[in-house]
């Protein structure tokens, strides 16, 4: 065999083996994207929190619909479904984002820094307290299945003021508290805190507890007729007297 075909085999074995590594570092970079989507995207803490308000806002609409149709006497509101409202609203709102994450993470570092941000976590405090009130009042009405005429008035009286009360409360947080606690915090106690909360949200609900959550707060919204967004499109404005 001459020098140059030895050359030139010796060239295309190297070129093959090269395309074969490549081949094999492309598949290996595929599986461990696809492992990695199997396993979901890790959410850092202060997103989780605000994603977790996400579905208690939904909750704060059917409780605002259900205080229009009670306080108005027109449109049905089904005591099942309110209750079932209050129940995910006691277990993922209050027991777990509140208690678990807010109440023993979040705001103590912020009282110790002192200021305007401690001020408000012992607002936002007394507003958790007045807001379990409301729930426990909440599940006391509709546990009998039905909503008495005596209380469709009261009802409605309650379920008003919590959900202006909780809309200012979450956006407050959102906008105000969770940045300030990132802020005071290291880096490696937020990461640390991000595996934290996953690991309890995964032992309090199971793997896919937000998603659950999600999903109920749909089943409700169903109930109550507002699954269908389109349908919450507010109307044209009227036209500005000439």
């Amino acid at each position: 065999m001459s020098r140059d075909r030895r050359r030139w085999l010796g060239l295309a074995g190297m070129a093959a083996f090269g395309s074969l590594v490549a081949q094999m570092e492309t598949s290996r970079a595929i599986g461990a994207e696809k492992e990695k989507k199997d396993e979901g995207e890790e959410v850092e803490a202060a997103e989780d929190l605000m994603r977790e308000h996400g579905v208690l806002r939904r909750a704060l609409l059917v409780y605002s619909e259900a205080a229009s149709r009670l306080s108005s006497g027109q449109g049905e509101v089904s005591p099942d479904a309110l209750s079932k409202t209050a129940a995910l609203f006691r277990r993922f709102g209050e027991d777990y984002h509140e208690r678990s994450l807010e109440e023993q993470h979040v705001f103590p570092v912020l009282r110790q820094q002192g200021g305007r941000n401690a001020t408000l976590t012992n607002v936002l405090k007394q507003q958790h307290d007045r807001g379990r009130e409301i729930t426990d009042y909440i599940i006391a009405v509709t546990r009998g299945g039905r909503i008495g005429t005596a209380d469709a008035k009261p009802l409605a009286s309650a379920l008003l003021p919590f959900v202006r009360m909780y809309e200012h409360h979450t956006a407050i947080e959102d906008t105000v508290i969770f940045p300030a606690w990132k802020a005071a915090i290291a880096k490696s106690q937020y990461q640390e805190l991000s595996e934290q909360f996953e690991d309890l949200e995964h032992r309090m609900f199971g793997k896919d507890g937000f998603e659950d959550a999600v999903e109920q707060i749909g089943v409700i919204e169903q109930a109550f007729g507002l699954a269908d967004l389109s349908k919450l499109t507010a109307p044209a404005p009227p036209k500005p007297a000439a």
